[in-house]
């Protein structure tokens, strides 16, 4: 039987009181001094940038961003695997949201040929060790697996051949990653015997559905930090003084934008 799927409206309104409630966790993270780091992996289409858009939205940019690398310069290859992803880390009072991140090694590198077996070996030696130390150092690690079947993902690719806001969403990788679902899957369960520890454990998103993927991560999300509402109390507008010696120059001397709206 298929599963039955979430209304607009429904789907709507309560993502609005999802992200309200972010905001609150939000605030809580910058008065309380945490430090968060939020990791989405997955396959490619799996919906991890719709969700993640959904969590930013309402959020001050200061406070939570999000962190999406591209491929490592030649300087960065030659450096520590995790080098390059440390200098991300949050501050107090940040949460830093991953879009990929050093995971990169245990699933693209691996499969595609990117890293050698020692260095996938090492990886998964040295990943569990690098997380419990980030742990200790006070910092909550909370990782993501959007889990989405081979006939999701191909109906999503296609739908990216014909729209042209999403053709940018499909390269090279992604078409060798259609080719390559089985290998995308050993390393998948290799990377998480690896590194499903308890100080930071792998949650896995059912993400055939975007929508329901989005209202249960961010609420799962929401779980992971026990946060008070902290929302100031309302604050009551006065009344502007009265402008004295400004005149304002002459609008003619402005160069503005065309109003094309008016011929739509």
């Amino acid at each position: 039987m298929a599963e039955k799927k979430i209304s607009n409206k429904k789907y709507e309104a309560e993502l609005a009181r999802l992200q309200i409630e972010l905001v609150k966790m939000q605030e809580w993270i910058k008065s309380q001094g945490l430090k968060v780091v939020v990791i989405f992996e997955g396959r490619d289409a799996a919906g991890k940038g719709g969700t993640i858009k959904r969590i930013t939205e309402p959020m001050n940019p200061r406070i939570t961003r999000v962190v999406a690398l591209p491929a490592p310069t030649e300087r960065e290859k030659t450096q520590w695997y995790f080098q390059r992803y440390v200098a991300h880390l949050p501050s107090a009072g940040e949460m830093v949201i991953f879009d990929r991140s050093w995971y990169n090694r245990g699933g693209v590198e691996k499969v595609m040929g990117f890293c050698t077996e020692e260095e996938h070996q090492d990886f998964l030696r040295s990943c569990p060790e690098f997380e419990r130390m980030l742990v200790r150092s006070g910092i909550k690690i909370i990782k993501y697996w959007f889990s989405v079947s081979d006939e999701e993902q191909e109906r999503r690719f296609q739908k990216r051949l014909i729209t042209p806001t999403k053709r940018w969403k499909l390269s090279p990788m992604d078409l060798e990653s259609r080719d390559r679902w089985v290998e995308y899957s050993k390393a998948k369960d290799i990377m998480f015997a690896h590194t499903d520890i308890k100080q930071a454990p792998w949650y896995v998103v059912n993400s055939d559905v975007k929508k329901h993927a989005r209202i249960n991560c961010i609420t799962h999300l929401l779980g992971q930090i026990p946060y008070e509402d902290t929302t100031p109390e309302p604050i009551v507008l006065e009344d502007r003084p009265i402008v004295q010696g400004y005149v304002r120059p002459p609008m003619d001397d402005q160069t503005f934008v065309a109003e094309v709206h008016n011929d739509l």
